[in-house]
């Protein structure tokens, strides 16, 4: 009767042993995207440029992005508009970016880590030219400090502003 029991018992574990070796990240799937290669129109410079792309799986299992790389830290991604994707189904990748920091053309390239059948790999471009003000040319400084007003930063409520400190003197005894 033990042993009964203790071959049903093994049975059990191999049978859960087997299925929870069988990954559904592992099995792969194929995407399309429409327009991988962009060329926007010249933007000032300290404007922002909303990107969005959709991404279409084109394969029998489901897509799991696990990472996302781009080339500059300029662009933002919002982590929330990439999930897992079933099979057959449309999703969206969206960006955003900022211009602050740069002058003429731009190039970048965004490289999408997944489960997919040819590399695990799929690259994205898009390319702008970011024009500076023909009246006056700022620099980061004061890009940041525009910014930094325009989102009412607390810091400055709390600091005062950088040009309006006040002084202090030496203790002198």
């Amino acid at each position: 009767m033990k042993t009964r029991f203790f071959k049903c018992a093994y049975l059990g574990i191999f049978v859960v042993v087997l299925l929870s070796s069988c990954n559904i990240r592992d099995k792969k799937t194929t995407i399309e995207i429409d327009d991988p290669n962009r060329h926007y129109y010249p933007i000032q410079r300290g404007q922002s440029l909303e990107i969005l792309y959709e991404i279409k799986n084109t394969g029998n299992n489901p897509l799991f992005i696990t990472d996302i790389h781009t080339s500059c830290g300029c662009i933002l991604i919002d982590e929330s508009s990439f999930k897992v994707l079933p099979a057959g189904a449309n999703g969206f990748l969206k960006l955003k970016y900022d211009s602050r920091k740069n002058v003429g053309y731009v190039k970048h390239y965004i490289d999408i880590y997944a489960n997919l059948e040819t590399n695990n790999l799929y690259s994205i471009t898009f390319d702008l030219n970011v024009v500076p003000n023909a009246l006056y040319t700022r620099d980061y400084e004061e890009l940041y400090n525009e910014h930094k007003a325009k989102n009412m930063g607390i810091e400055t409520l709390v600091d005062g502003d950088t040009n309006n400190k006040g002084y202090y003197v030496e203790n002198i005894p």
